[in-house]
């Protein structure tokens, strides 16, 4: 009898730790893919556009064979190698973290390049390829996603593993792998209820058997278009943002404190200013600068990228545009 209450307590203890792994694990997941909030949000903001234009069936199909193509870049590509630079180049997740920041930057300068002056620069990932072929061209959208995903799926993880503090191989797997999945699901669960909400809408506002159904369904209607937009809008804000602060921080991380300093000055002075919203006016104070350096960096990257980049791209890829956005 002893012996079988022994057995259960070493059984209770191994459960207990293993809950507490599982804790933690889910817990940096949560605060390291908090991080990632930038790309995230581009990420839920970008996706959309490859599905407009097919037929509504077709919609989470599609959203479901990017969502699968997502999972093997972040699982199958990407996590083996963020653990792999953990492991013998640890040196080099700051400087890659930094690229991806700026190129985060440089899409967010881009984008708002073209809003400015339509026309200029290069329309990335929003496919204008025609085909007679409905399936050719669901094959060849949902390829461009795969891709865009990604990049913005590289930016993501790099974020994360920095995020993740100094563990064991396997807690810092676990938590890649589970703020991965996590971030996946969020985004392109999210991305679905985006393409069916105006078919929802016109259900709603055609069969709906109540008044206030059919004008709930009426107002989505006419509401997606203006959410799309600032979906993009806060996407754009977003790169720019998250991009300038990783910039910003890894400069600070090289030695290069001084300006990292005086953004951390400039806008503590600003909360000192407004004493009841403090911590608020601070926190958006250093925002908006980092935004805007992320802003100056990416107008500074686009002739880079154009006369740089371009080319190389395109003669890797056979001429093709490339897979951004």
């Amino acid at each position: 009898m002893s012996g079988l209450l022994a057995l259960l307590d070493d059984v209770a203890t191994i459960a207990k730790v293993a809950a507490s792994s599982i804790d933690d694990v889910m817990g940096q997941a949560v605060k390291a893919g908090a991080k990632a909030s930038g790309a995230v949000i581009d990420d839920a903001a970008v996706t959309p556009k490859f599905i407009h234009g097919f037929e509504p069936a077709r919609e989470l199909p599609i959203v479901w064979q990017i969502t699968k193509g997502s999972l093997r870049n972040k699982l199958l590509v990407l996590l083996p190698v963020a653990l792999l630079l953990s492991a013998f180049a640890p040196w080099a997740i700051m400087p890659l973290l930094m690229l991806g920041g700026a190129y985060l930057c440089f899409e967010g300068a881009e984008k708002i390049v073209h809003v400015l002056h339509p026309g200029h620069g290069p329309e990335t990932g929003s496919g204008t390829a025609v085909s007679d072929d409905p399936l050719h061209l669901e094959k060849e959208k949902v390829a461009g996603a795969i891709k865009t995903d990604f990049i913005l799926s590289a930016e993501i993880m790099t974020i994360i593993l920095a995020a993740i503090p100094e563990s064991n191989f396997w807690l810092e797997a676990s938590t890649l792998a589970a703020a991965g999945v996590g971030i996946t699901v969020i985004v392109y669960g999210g991305v679905a209820l985006i393409v069916k909400a105006d078919d929802v809408g016109l259900h709603m506002a055609q069969n709906g058997r109540f008044g206030i159904t059919r004008a709930v369904g009426r107002a989505i209607v006419r509401g997606m278009p203006g959410f799309l937009k600032a979906l993009t809008t806060i996407g754009t804000a977003a790169m720019l943002w998250v991009g300038g602060s990783i910039v910003v921080h890894g400069l600070e991380s090289l030695g290069f404190a001084w300006l990292a300093h005086w953004i951390h000055d400039l806008a503590a002075a600003a909360g000192h200013a407004v004493p009841a919203v403090e911590g608020a006016v601070e926190w958006a104070a250093k925002a908006t600068m980092d935004g805007v350096l992320g802003l100056a960096l990416g107008l500074l990257l686009i002739p880079v990228a154009g006369t740089v980049f371009a080319p190389i791209w395109a003669a890797v890829t056979g001429g093709r545009s490339s897979g951004g956005h």
